[in-house]
């Protein structure tokens, strides 16, 4: 979806930084009793109610994590607030509030801002988040936002990636690769538009992974549903960086092994098409793409009935001994090592 454009350009100088955050946060409103004191001081007050505070932080830097030729600002700010709503989620929390930081240069006006924000703003919403505070500052590089996220979970639901066990089954959410290959379509696009600006691409066959480029989804329904089916993991983390490199994670915390499936690997019609368009392995792409923010987990042998048939949860392996090692089991029944290859934001390539 394309945003309005704004002939305004309302200078940042005009408002100055107090200003600026009145401005952009008059729209937020408090909405949970936690919240005692929210913008407007130097700090936020929030009140749990003995249960343990979940916060996490995360930050978007222009050019490495986000390209504005494609990425509309309203759906930048929806995603940033997104990318760490899932952290919170991946503790089997409940989120709460978020503070939002933001570095900006001066080619940005005003009426952009209110665009970026206004992302914030809806996020925000749907997921029942008070937005408490934040920063802004200049920068000579382009745009950075960094969002700090706090939520709550009472001790004994509290899930961490320390706890899996052989014999655990490994289950993941959603489906795996639509972020990955949103961004392959949106770059070769990009491509294109410089050879011959005024071509006007089709994207309609790709919708789906565009949308899981541009805006994701935290899995907060998902918290919901283990509650519901009376399901605690022995471990959680989310998809942030790739499949192959949460796994590892689980594993070294865990001091356990894995055994993968890959024909168990949860992929979107529309993933597996064009990656046959761009000759990419599904396999592959599904591993080390990264940017799904579905939530991996390892769940007791014990609840698989609960969670058997339930489309939003797929059984993709198994946890072994650590002796035994972490493999990818081939749809041949080859046994491969599973090495991480997924994104590093230092290097900015996946």
């Amino acid at each position: 979806m394309l945003e309005d454009k704004n002939p305004r350009r309302t200078p940042l100088s005009e408002l100055g930084e107090f200003k600026l955050i009145d401005h952009l946060t008059a729209q937020f409103e408090i909405g949970h009793e936690s919240t005692l004191k929210g913008i407007g001081d130097d700090a936020a007050i929030l009140n749990f109610d003995g249960n343990n505070v979940v916060v996490s932080t995360d930050m978007l830097v222009e050019g490495v994590h986000f390209d504005l030729s494609y990425m509309p600002l309203k759906h930048l700010g929806y995603k940033a607030v997104m990318v760490n709503l899932s952290d919170i989620y991946a503790m089997n929390a409940k989120a709460t509030q978020i503070t939002v930081s933001i570095a900006v240069s001066n080619r940005f006006p005003l009426e952009a801002l209110e665009v970026l924000y206004q992302g914030i703003a809806t996020a925000a919403k749907l997921y029942n988040i008070d937005v408490v505070g934040g920063d802004t500052t200049s920068s000579t590089t382009g745009l950075i936002i960094s969002v700090t996220a706090i939520g709550t979970v009472e001790k004994d639901k509290q899930v961490l990636r320390s706890g899996a066990q052989p014999n655990d089954l490994l289950v993941v959410t959603g489906d795996l690769g639509g972020a990955y290959m949103g961004l392959q379509v949106l770059e070769r696009e990009k491509e294109v538009f410089k050879v011959n600006p005024k071509n006007q691409p089709d994207l309609s066959m790709y919708t789906y992974i565009i949308e899981r480029q541009l805006k994701p989804e935290a899995r907060k329904d998902i918290v919901e549903l283990l509650e519901k089916l009376e399901v605690k993991p022995t471990s959680m983390i989310d998809i942030s960086d790739g499949l192959s490199s949460e796994i590892i994670h689980l594993c070294k915390q865990s001091n356990v092994g894995v055994d993968l499936y890959e024909n168990k690997i949860p992929l979107d019609p529309q993933v597996i098409s064009t990656c046959e368009e761009f000759n990419i392995d599904s396999t592959t792409v599904a591993l080390n793409g990264g940017e799904d923010y579905e939530l991996l987990m390892t769940i007791a042998q014990k609840d698989y009935d609960k969670i058997k048939g339930n489309p939003n949860l797929t059984v993709i392996g198994y946890m072994t001994d650590k002796e035994k090692g972490m493999h990818l089991v081939t749809r041949a029944e080859e046994r491969i090592p599973i090495i991480a290859k997924g994104w590093n934001a230092l290097n900015n390539q996946p």
